[in-house]
């Protein structure tokens, strides 16, 4: 009979700590706090680019044209890069670009594929050259020559041609003489004058 009290009185003291211990929760968790709570606010997510599969590398510029802006730097196939804006003509795209003077560049976007919208930005202006190429007077009069204008020489004609007259030098020095062919012939009638003179006298 002593034993059961004890237990009885043991499983009261239990279940009234049992409900005191569920008390204190439930105030716990229906208390309103006092306190102010910061809201969180998520930032939103950004226009990305993706190059496209098929271009190994493209080129990264400082400003949005091939010809007046340097290239700054390059992306590789399927790289995402978050994306600023765009053109107004929506050529090219403004990106972050860590790294560089402003830490923006620009690509072209017919090789890259836009997820996102995109606000219009200017394009910065064209960039000047660093400097002027001037041309120093008294240094360049050490490299310029001045060449004195040469005479051309007079022209002199030859002297007259002289041909010689070889016939007439001959015809001058060369004496008359009489062709063989007659001599001989007066030869023979000598000769026949003479036999015939001869023959007569033996008669």
């Amino acid at each position: 009979m002593k034993i059961s009290s004890w237990m009885g009185g043991i499983l009261a003291t239990l279940l009234l700590a049992s409900a005191y211990w569920s008390l204190s929760e439930a105030e716990e968790i229906s208390q309103i706090p006092t306190v102010a709570i910061p809201t969180v606010t998520g930032t939103p997510i950004k226009a990305l680019i993706t190059v496209h599969a098929d271009q190994d590398t493209i080129n990264v510029r400082s400003g949005p044209d091939s010809v007046d802006f340097p290239i700054i730097g390059v992306l590789i196939a399927g790289q995402q890069v978050p994306a600023l804006g765009r053109t107004p003509g929506g050529l090219w795209i403004q990106i972050e670009y860590p790294g560089v003077p402003g830490g923006v560049g620009w690509v072209y976007s017919p090789l890259v594929d836009v997820m996102g919208d995109l606000p219009i930005v200017e394009p910065p202006p064209t960039p000047t050259p660093r400097t002027t190429p001037t041309i120093d007077p008294t240094l360049a009069a050490q490299f310029l020559v001045d060449i004195p204008p040469t005479r051309l020489p007079t022209f002199t004609p030859p002297p007259p041609l002289v041909i010689p007259t070889f016939a007439d030098e001959l015809s001058k020095n060369t004496p008359v003489s009489i062709p063989m062919g007659f001599v001989i012939i007066g030869l023979g009638v000598v000769g026949l004058f003479g036999t015939l003179i001869s023959l007569l006298r033996g008669r």
